[in-house]
């Protein structure tokens, strides 16, 4: 049956920090790239191209501040929280949004067979704190360790499913998809968590994949296009809350799309051990869309892997053409996230997964970046593909979308992507005629500062938010921690100003 993502959880370059921001920063067009932050290391220093060990670019997309976290939130002594990759630091905080973001208490999936499937590649962070060996601590290796990450979130969170950790490369959080949804179909699990996170915390890895040939010297992502000369990198963390569409649908569960079908692969013996093959990823893409039980030209869109490297948009137009042009009535709408975000490597695929999920809920498809001249190389119209430049509605009839994802050792994969079902209920709180009572909780004095400060920010941005339905979610899917405290308000501007006190330890009368 189908599997229904029912929860997304993600922080981003440019602030994005939960699905909505995500959205309007894809539909408005976000170029999140910018110069490596002084914070990180010298860009200058590092930017010589041809020079012995340096890096082709002094750009990227980059987290504003990577290293911040609440240890207390999750229980956490702040020598081991020192101790920690942020890597683990970010997926878990990020996990758990993601839960919040399926209307449920983190606290409630304590003992439940609960999978965490999770994408990780480069450990940089024993790099970036230069510590001496007589630095390292008894956390240390745990903290360095990316095959804790799942582990870390099923331990905070009491759960009893699988935690696993995917390792394939870019390819690796679209392989934790594809892992969970089988865990889900198996019945090995009842809940699942899939994504990946990824951190530029020391320039080797940039040299390194300068050294490779796949980074832009101009620092852009220029997926199909004729001037593309490989990619920015990029930084963040997404995860996807994924269930069976039947439990989905007894619950009440809002879902944003569904799982139809997936499939991974690998390249086999190529012209090298990095050069991504054409065989291969038509392989995939097709046994993804038969295990979905639907018809390629039925696809109106794919995510596409789209790094903008002039050997790999050529192959995966190639694969994508075939496998999708025969019998389309129109053509195959492509486009990539890594225009907007950079490469996040490990992270690429849930990203990619989540644009897509996005654009298949609201029936938008968002545009890709910095396209201006199409690639000789490809025929775009004998492939039957077009590059979405603009935001653009979704043909009529059942959407269905593709998403891939291919690692630079040959691991491929593919998930195939439906809208939900018309009439999945959409659970919503009765809507009070008079001042509602906003809870919020933290682990301490501080966390509760900071949880009432993030959600009068919340409020402050969201035009039109229903202060019932927040004070319902606020009361029934968000655990309740020991530090507390109430805003009573008729308005959102009461109750923002109410949340801002509150934050400030103080106490105010808005409202009532």
């Amino acid at each position: 049956e189908p599997v229904a993502i029912v929860g997304i959880g993600c922080r981003l370059p440019a602030a994005v920090e939960d699905p909505n921001q995500l959205w309007q920063a894809l539909l408005t067009g976000v170029d999140a790239v910018r110069q490596v932050p002084a914070n990180r290391w010298n860009a200058s220093a590092w930017a010589e191209a041809e020079a012995s060990g340096r890096a082709a670019n002094r750009r990227g997309g980059f987290l504003d501040d990577v290293m911040r976290f609440d240890a207390e939130h999750f229980g956490i002594p702040p020598a081991e929280a020192r101790q920690m990759d942020p890597q683990q630091r970010i997926a878990l905080e990020v996990a758990y949004a993601a839960v919040e973001d399926a209307r449920r208490s983190p606290a409630g999936l304590g003992g439940t067979r609960t999978g965490v499937f999770m994408g990780a590649m480069w450990q940089e962070y024993p790099l970036f704190t230069q510590g001496a060996a007589e630095a390292i601590h008894a956390h240390s290796a745990i903290g360095w360790d990316n095959s804790v990450i799942p582990s870390r979130i099923a331990y905070a969170l009491g759960l009893r499913g699988p935690a696993m950790g995917v390792a394939t490369a870019s390819s690796s959080s679209l392989v934790a998809v594809h892992l969970a949804v089988q865990s889900l179909r198996s019945g090995e699990s009842d809940f699942a968590l899939a994504g990946g996170v990824n951190l530029m915390l020391h320039p080797n890895t940039s040299v390194a994949m300068t050294k490779l040939g796949t980074q832009s010297p101009a620092g852009l992502s220029r997926a199909f296009d004729g001037d593309g000369d490989g990619y920015a990198r990029g930084e963040g963390c997404a995860v996807v809350v994924l269930r069976r569409l039947s439990d989905a649908l007894a619950d009440g569960d809002r879902v944003y799309a569904l799982v139809h079908g997936s499939a991974v692969n690998n390249d086999g013996a190529t012209d090298g051990l990095t050069a991504p093959g054409h065989e291969a990823q038509t392989e995939v893409l097709r046994a993804a869309w038969e295990n979905a039980g639907v018809a390629p030209h039925a696809v109106s869109y794919v995510e596409a892997h789209g790094t903008g490297t002039p050997l790999g948009d050529v192959t995966e137009a190639g694969a994508l053409g075939t496998v999708f042009g025969p019998d389309r009535p129109a053509p195959l709408r492509i486009g990539s996230v890594k225009t907007n975000f950079g490469h996040l490597e490990p992270a690429a695929g849930v990203l990619g997964l989540v644009k897509a999920a996005l654009a298949v809920h609201h029936g938008v498809i968002p545009p890709s970046l910095h396209f201006r001249t199409p690639n000789p190389r490809i025929d775009f119209s004998a492939e039957r593909l077009d590059v979405v430049t603009e935001a653009t509605a979704w043909p009529a009839g059942p959407r269905f979308a593709g998403v891939s994802s291919f690692g630079y050792g040959g691991t491929n994969a593919h998930v195939a992507l439906g809208e939900a079902p018309g009439s999945a209920p959409v659970p919503t709180a009765p809507q009070a005629d008079g001042p509602v009572c906003l809870t919020v909780s933290g682990t301490g004095p501080h966390a509760l500062a900071r949880n009432a400060a993030r959600l009068a920010n919340h409020l402050g941005r969201s035009s039109g938010a229903s202060l019932s339905d927040v004070a319902h979610s606020l009361a029934t899917t968000r655990t309740q921690h020991p530090a507390r405290g109430v805003v009573i308000a008729g308005t959102t501007d009461e109750a923002v100003a109410g949340l801002r006190a509150l934050a400030a330890g103080e106490s105010h009368g808005a409202g009532g």
